[in-house]
């Protein structure tokens, strides 16, 4: 959610100077890609997940504060919601048993964070959407204790200057309102970083985007949303809309929405920089004291901390990162489209699939972005967040014929995307074992057709057949996913209905 603020309120002319430094911010990055002094190759990742957390009713816990001082790892952080964290894994080289090295680093993270949970009568649950969060559960009352939460659900409320409503159509329809951005902590991801030069950035981040679809229709995870079913990844249309600034006039004009999944394939990362202030004002304009102008004459390496800060109130699916470490500017690719879970096996084989087809797809000699029109892949998400595992999706046709193929994802991903993703990391040098184990439960997950989101919507209809109403069905679907969710086992694999 950005960095750490002090609440304050913001003069007028507190706009107009963060709005020039902003200006300035932008122009010190576009000679910092000219004079080419970003970091070097070095093929690091970073991976983020935010966690729920839930009692043993399967009920959210709002004792977020509590388990972080238990806890007491700088790995384990706040997150929006009282009954949300966020875990951190440090960066690592995309080479050799990297998978798995991923993954044991999040087991033992992750359990021993459940533990200390469940000293005050919690667990960790990774899961896209809890799916026993109501609307009462999701006010101001329950955002975090920081005040950067605060500021931002201000300046959000004052730029929107009414209540949010939430109005998806799936399975069933769900209309409420909100008088806060509290909705938004429904919402728990894994965001994936991949840091690349300036001159790969283009192709790394329109591969992105073209695979996102993808990447849900394998990995959904959301289905449900206060009491409702709804799309099979329902984060998406709540995230666009619990973040929402624009009144019905300014979405009637075509005003883009703060979550956004674009409108083009770009030409370079300062393409995104240079949109992100171009359509969407500041929410929070507060300035440091750097000049960045006299910091790169003077031979340094400027933050650019108002563009950074802007930057992290855009929300799009694949969002450009500009960061220093070490004295030295670096650029990444951060994903945000997956569902957190189910289990830590789950997130890496998405995070395997991911990061071995987009290295494929960006390297390819005529790449998909030149054979399919950007709308096509915005439609593609779209329709995967809708139908998950179902789903079915537009891809150029192979071949120089030309044209595009509509297809079901799971043979898209099993014919095309699985052999990419496995070309993918060959090329970045991860020992085959990982490769074949992790892309192995993707391909289960399309031969089965299973994913997170299937099993969910299957064990809440056979608890419904046995009697169950609405809430009780909800509840023993989330205290069975947590119960597996623990054995580690990946989902496909799930036994499916509730225990006797």
């Amino acid at each position: 959610m950005g960095e750490k603020v002090v609440a304050e309120r913001f003069a007028l002319p507190d706009r107009q100077r963060h709005r020039d430094k902003l200006r300035q911010c932008l122009d010190v990055l576009a000679r910092l890609l000219a004079e080419k002094r970003f970091d070097r190759p070095r093929n690091l990742v970073g991976l983020e997940i935010e966690l729920n957390l839930a009692g043993p009713d399967g009920m959210p816990s709002m004792v977020n504060t509590e388990v972080l001082k238990r806890i007491a790892s700088g790995d384990f952080q706040t997150e929006l919601g009282r009954f949300n964290l966020e875990v951190n894994i440090v960066p690592h080289r995309l080479s050799g048993r990297v998978l798995d090295q991923l993954a044991e680093e999040l087991r033992t993270g992750l359990s021993y964070a459940d533990r200390k949970a469940m000293e005050v009568d919690s667990g960790i649950v990774m899961i896209g959407i809890l799916p026993t969060l109501r609307d009462g559960h999701l006010v101001s009352a329950n955002l975090s204790e920081a005040d950067r939460y605060a500021m931002l659900n201000e300046q959000v409320l004052a730029a929107r200057g009414e209540h949010f409503t939430i109005e998806i159509e799936g399975v069933e329809r769900l209309t409420c309102t909100a008088a806060s951005i509290a909705p938004e902590a429904a919402c728990t991801s894994v965001q994936l970083h991949l840091q690349v030069t300036p001159r790969r950035f283009a192709a790394v981040w329109n591969a992105a985007q073209a695979v996102a679809a993808a990447q849900i229709a394998v990995g959904a995870n959301s289905p449900f949303l206060f009491g409702r079913e709804l799309w099979r990844e329902s984060r998406p249309p709540l995230f666009v809309q619990s973040t929402d600034t624009r009144p019905p006039e300014l979405k009637a004009q075509g005003v883009r929405p703060r979550t956004w999944f674009g409108e083009r394939w770009i030409d370079s990362a300062y393409d995104l920089f240079e949109e992100n202030l171009r359509y969407f004002p500041p929410l929070l304009p507060l300035s440091d004291g750097e000049d960045p102008v006299r910091v790169l004459a003077e031979g340094g390496v400027p933050e650019l901390y108002e563009l950074t800060l802007h930057n992290g109130t855009i929300y799009r699916w694949n969002r450009p990162v500009y960061a220093v470490a070490d004295g030295v500017p670096h650029l990444r690719v951060e994903n945000r489209v997956l569902p957190a879970g189910p289990t830590v096996t789950d997130v890496m084989a998405n995070t395997a699939f991911y990061y071995g087809v987009v290295r494929a797809l960006a390297e390819e000699p005529r790449p998909v972005w030149t054979r399919m029109p950007f709308g096509v892949a915005a439609d593609n998400f779209d329709t995967a967040c809708r139908h998950g595992i179902d789903a079915w999706l537009r891809w150029p046709k192979p071949g120089r014929a030309g044209g595009l193929a509509r297809m079901p994802a799971v043979r898209l991903v099993q014919e095309e995307l699985l052999p990419l993703a496995a070309a993918g990391l060959d090329a970045w040098g991860v020992e085959p074992a990982d490769r074949d184990r992790y892309l192995g439960v993707v391909e289960e997950r399309c031969r089965r057709r299973a994913n997170g989101a299937s099993w969910q919507v299957d064990t809440y209809h056979r608890a419904l057949e046995q009697g169950l109403d609405r809430d009780k069905a909800l509840a023993v679907t989330t205290r069975r996913y947590c119960e597996l969710m623990r054995t580690g086992e990946p989902v496909h694999t799930w036994p499916p209905g509730i225990a006797d």
